[in-house]
């Protein structure tokens, strides 16, 4: 991929921030169910939602860092 003009950490990103979408998404629609998994301690914390939401923030950071056109420094 030599001089193609896409860097492979934008990639990254964007596997970062689908997965943050998956995981956020749960997360939502955990909540609003309330349907969580028998046994689970700490359920009260929705962690689906937090993991998933810094997925998001680090996949954007990660697009926006290395978005095709960009003169990286």
């Amino acid at each position: 991929m030599h001089g193609s003009g896409i860097p492979i950490w934008f990639f990254i990103g964007v596997l970062l921030f689908l997965y943050g979408v998956m995981v956020f998404g749960y997360g939502l629609y955990e909540l609003s169910t309330g349907l969580y998994p028998q046994g689970v301690q700490l359920t009260n914390l929705h962690t689906p939602i937090w993991w998933g939401g810094l997925l998001l923030l680090v996949g954007v950071i990660y697009l926006v860092r290395f978005r095709p056109g960009r003169i990286a420094k």
